[in-house]
């Protein structure tokens, strides 16, 4: 029984030791915004025409028949030694034009061929986009410094928004010890 005396006054006496508090208001004074730079990031693009050169791939080169020609006369003559008859006609015909395709391969083995396999750059010109980022410098509000008065006293803090006229503030009465 004396324990659980001596246990109640302990508590008494601790929650009456603690400190009370209570909301009041204060009178702001000011409250000035405080600003931040923040980088913002945008793409910036810009679209130009360029001229192709036009050598290498997207060119079509004159092509050269003096290879055929050549090259189906020597068939020509080399069919016409073969066979006899009617089959010496039809192996004349054949040597003339296995003789003008390779002649015309060999003399056109560096050209491209005249038909464009990109049919957009044929005129020599085509459109080239360019982006880059670009970083726009922009103020920002990261807050407020509020300055206020309480009972006579000058306070400041910083705060996320705008209070307003009136400020809510917590009091808190603690006794000092002695």
């Amino acid at each position: 029984m004396k324990r659980l005396v001596i246990a109640s006054l302990f508590a008494t006496t601790l929650l009456a030791a603690q400190a009370q508090s209570f909301t009041d208001n204060a009178r702001v004074r000011s409250a000035e915004p405080q600003y931040e730079t923040v980088n913002v990031p945008r793409n910036e693009c810009s679209s130009q025409w360029i001229n192709e050169n036009r050598r290498g791939a997207y060119e079509s080169q004159d092509r050269q028949y003096g290879g055929a020609i050549v090259g189906g006369l020597a068939g020509g003559v080399l069919g016409h030694q073969i066979g006899g008859g009617s089959g010496k006609d039809a192996a004349t015909a054949l040597g003339v034009v296995l003789g003008a395709i390779t002649g015309d391969r060999f003399e056109n083995r560096d050209q491209r061929p005249q038909y464009s396999q990109y049919p957009q750059y044929q005129d020599g010109q085509r459109e080239v986009q360019r982006c880059r980022t670009v970083y726009d410098p922009q103020s920002r509000i990261n807050g407020y410094r509020v300055t206020y008065e309480y009972r006579g006293q000058q306070y400041t803090t910083v705060m996320r928004s705008n209070p307003g006229y009136n400020l809510p503030v917590r009091v808190t009465v603690q006794p000092m010890e002695q």
